[in-house]
């Protein structure tokens, strides 16, 4: 290996370590100073305070029903009187999923707590909420139409509110809330109806609308289902959509507007998404509020003679066989494709039956931690001819590197005349000089795989593993693991077969620093994975060298 190869492969990892950096500072992605991003995390975190001081329960509901005319949940319906002037009234409907609760102030999604999922591992730690709390912005399911004074008047108005049941379980399965605003004067009328379903984070939304101009645009708000904006290694965070078969998860630097046959517009983070899934719509508008709050809606036409725009409203985890179930490629928001720069299909088709396999392993061993380990030493054993050829083939150079030097010495000057020399060289002694990269290239895609998938899949959220280590979708706390697996590099480059001389191998030993550096930051499940399979080729190597490579005479 040359002084040119040698640099080519530190250039490369700067580029990798600093390709984030560099993309921020071009304006290709979102800036993350600390200030920032507290704001934000003290934003996005209003919810559950501020819904303890404003959203009155069900027990202060039904305390002041007789205020609300409110009837009793068990099956009877609720009051039918309209709300005076400038009041609110907040509804709840609870499953064993998430706790909604909605505003009869423009009948708007005002908090949506998911009880299965908490924001840290701690026991007192809150549910995750999926609203950005913020009156700055409509909130999800407002209305707009093309007039102005009409859209401002059905975002900002009291609706009527009908409730025939707030906890649903499998003796209630479902549940039906109606929004009613009617305006005598205009004629204008508006009926939401949602229904809610007591074991899925699926909604159906029914709107019918009268007295007023079409199309409508039905929003998913500000930021509803972006728990954290986090800027990581994969992914993209914000909007997608899935509009002509084709996905866009691109945000705008203002605002933009796709057209077309639209199956689905979202906002997602790494973990948690909502969706509207229209029955009809035309195109999908995205705008950027502010650095970090984004919003989307979908533009709907209103069907003759008052009739009903339709749509489904999912808001709960990115769990792949919930999207994959709803057959319109949801789960492609989850980006197992992904590949250097880009998204990659041959990845993707590794990682989907990879994904499948580490979850029966789980479902054995309960601990992704110990199933991590399980499936890195299945595969290592799976590539081991493979690797053992790559090893081979090192070997094999290094042994013939003597006259190899010598060739270069000799023929340094006539360029040519040195390849022919070199391909000779090989030849007479049945060296393939490429043969410890090609075995390494089939691997690639399976070892990208798994990084995507241990990177990206929710299954390993606040997964514990043993000690220390109680979430190994965060980095290590006390970087033990990131510098053990450091250690492990630097015992495997000694131990690799070499063609490199004295100073060149000193050289490369800052890679194990700088991947050390980089891995401080990756979730300790991937850093598990990589020791893991470091330790495994230093055996493997170990027992290769003493055991079974036999050195030619």
């Amino acid at each position: 290996m040359d002084n040119r190869v040698i640099a080519f492969l530190i250039v490369s990892l700067l580029i990798i370590v600093g390709y984030d950096y560099l993309m921020k500072e071009l304006g290709y992605l979102p800036s993350s100073t600390s200030e920032e991003q507290t704001s934000i995390d003290s934003v996005t975190q209003a919810p559950l305070e501020v819904q303890k001081e404003e959203t009155p329960t069900m027990a202060n509901a039904s305390s002041e029903k007789d205020k609300d005319s409110t009837r009793s949940s068990a099956g009877v319906m609720g009051s039918h009187a309209r709300p005076a002037a400038g009041s609110e009234r907040v509804v709840r409907v609870e499953t064993e999923l998430y706790k909604a609760d909605l505003s009869s102030r423009g009948g708007v999604i005002k908090a949506w707590e998911l009880t299965q999922y908490t924001t840290a591992v701690d026991s007192d730690a809150p549910p995750v909420q999926l609203v950005y709390k913020t009156a700055q912005f409509p909130g999800p399911l407002s209305l707009r139409l093309p007039d102005s004074a009409v859209t401002k008047e059905l975002q900002e108005g009291d609706y009527e509110v009908e409730q025939d049941v707030s906890r649903l379980d499998a003796a209630r399965p479902t549940g039906r809330l109606t929004f009613r605003y009617r305006n005598e004067q205009s004629g204008l009328q508006v009926e939401k109806v949602l229904t809610f379903h007591y074991d899925s984070y699926l909604v159906d939304v029914a709107i019918k609308l009268q007295g007023v101009a079409g199309p409508v645009d039905v929003g998913l708000g500000a930021n509803f289902g972006i728990v954290e904006w986090g800027e990581g290694f994969i992914g993209l965070i914000g909007p997608a959509s899935l509009v002509d078969d084709k996905i866009e998860k691109d945000t705008p630097s203002t605002e933009s507007e796709r057209t077309g046959n639209v199956v689905w517009a979202a906002l997602q983070d790494k973990y948690f998404m909502s969706v509207l899934i229209p029955r009809q719509a035309s195109a999908v508008l995205v705008k950027k509020e502010l650095d970090k709050v984004v919003s989307t809606s979908v533009r709907m036409p209103i069907p003759p003679s008052g009739g009903v725009v339709e749509a489904r409203l999912y808001a709960g985890p990115k769990q792949y066989d919930t999207l994959r179930d709803f057959h319109i490629g949801l789960e492609d928001t989850i980006d197992f494709g992904w590949f250097i720069y880009g998204s990659w299909g041959f990845v993707k088709m590794v990682a989907k039956p990879l994904f499948a396999v580490l979850r029966t392993i789980n479902e054995v061993t309960q601990n992704f931690g110990l199933t991590i380990i399980l499936l890195t030493v299945a595969l290592k054993l799976l590539f081991a001819p493979l690797q053992y050829k790559a090893y081979k083939s090192m070997k094999d150079m290094q042994l013939i590197q003597p006259k190899v030097a010598a060739v270069q010495e000799k023929f340094k000057d006539d360029r040519e005349r040195l390849n022919k020399e070199l391909i000779s060289l090989y030849r007479d002694h049945k060296v393939n000089p490429v043969g410890g990269c090609l075995p390494m290239l089939l691997q690639m895609p399976v070892f990208v795989a798994l990084f995507n998938i241990l990177y990206m899949t929710i299954d390993l959220r606040q997964a514990p593993f043993m000690l220390w280590v109680k979430d190994l979708s965060v980095p290590d706390p006390y970087y033990v693991l990131p510098i053990i697996m450091g250690g492990t590099m630097v015992i495997q480059q000694k131990i690799m077969p070499t063609t490199m001389d004295p100073t060149q191998a000193k050289v490369m030993l800052v890679l194990p620093v700088m991947l050390t550096f980089l891995f401080l930051t990756f979730p300790a499940g991937l850093v598990l994975y990589w020791l893991t399979n470091n330790t495994l080729t230093i055996v493997q190597q170990f027992v290769t060298d003493r055991y079974l490579f036999k050195r030619p005479a």
